[in-house]
């Protein structure tokens, strides 16, 4: 898959918006004004500026709208330009997004003899493959290389989230995956620690050093940062297998379908919940901050 970048003004964007109309992507992608996908291009246009577009495709339906600024072979102007041959430890997370499931946080270390059975195995960006593929290469990856997985189930999120908002959760669950891989795996230390972006740097320092052991050293954060570098697309994978596994289960004790996502399904599942057992019940499988709860306590 390549990868082709624009540099656009708003008005700009704004046109490449109202073009892909038919095409928009419910999706939440940090710092984005919209993401969208045709032909098997996939565009998303970030608030700096910068119109990522995807596929085997991108760079023809780029040019659409003007010259190139940078391509998929190389590396973001913060990372090192053989980034993806270092030993790195990457982090990502999954679930943040859903109404229903918990937040998977994820740290993985691949040295260099780790990326070539990685590559072998097909490891890529999780958004590639579809839930059976990750749930296999999941199980595959977890035995190829040492990793950190944490599970903030919904109840727990609940009860931390008026205290923690959403950012500085992730900022918290991030610096403790990658403080326990970074144990794991001692004495060796990565030539450099990778965070997949969702947040400024300096946003993410400002609420790290909240924590009581605070991972500063080596750190680059980049978005899509599975692009990058293999442990983090193996961190992102193993994340969503876990997501994934958890509303299965949820599925399994509930009797019915637990979707991902925050859509309508969720809110209808959400007042069917509170039907049979209240917001008590609710507060066990849901995120009660985003907007489904209201919708769903109007759908009751």
């Amino acid at each position: 898959m390549s990868a082709t970048v624009l540099k656009l003004t708003k008005s700009e964007i704004q046109k490449l918006r109202n073009y892909y109309t038919d095409y928009l992507l419910h999706k939440n992608v940090p710092y984005s004004e919209f993401s969208a996908k045709k032909n098997g291009v996939s565009i998303t246009a970030y608030t700096s500026g910068k119109v990522l577009f995807q596929g085997n495709n991108a760079e023809t339906e780029a040019t659409r709208w003007g010259k190139p600024a940078a391509a998929s072979t190389k590396t973001s102007g913060s990372l090192p330009a053989n980034f993806a041959s270092l030993a790195v430890l990457g982090s990502d997370e999954v679930g943040n997004g859903s109404y229903f499931g918990p937040l998977c946080v994820c740290a993985a270390y691949a040295d260099k003899e780790h990326l070539t059975a990685l590559k072998k195995l097909g490891v890529k960006d999780s958004k590639m493959l579809t839930d059976d593929q990750i749930r296999s290469m999941a199980k595959t990856i977890k035995e190829l290389i040492p990793y950190k997985l944490l599970v903030l189930q919904p109840e727990k999120y609940n009860e931390i989230q008026p205290k923690y908002n959403a950012v500085r959760m992730k900022v918290a669950l991030h610096n403790q995956a990658i403080r326990l891989l970074l144990e794991q795996i001692a004495p060796v230390k990565p030539d450099a620690i990778l965070i997949d972006q969702f947040t400024p740097e300096a946003n993410y320092q400002k609420y790290v050093k909240q924590e009581t052991q605070p991972v500063k050293e080596k750190i680059y954060f980049v978005t899509k940062g599975e692009q990058y570098h293999l442990a983090v697309a193996a961190a992102s994978i193993i994340s969503r297998a876990s997501f994934l596994e958890e509303l299965d289960a949820a599925s399994h004790t509930l009797g019915a379908k637990v979707p991902s996502g925050a859509g309508k399904p969720s809110d209808e599942l959400a007042a069917k919940l509170l039907r049979q057992g209240g917001m008590s019940l609710l507060k066990k499988y849901a995120k009660l901050h985003f907007a489904n709860t209201e919708k769903a306590q109007k759908l009751v």
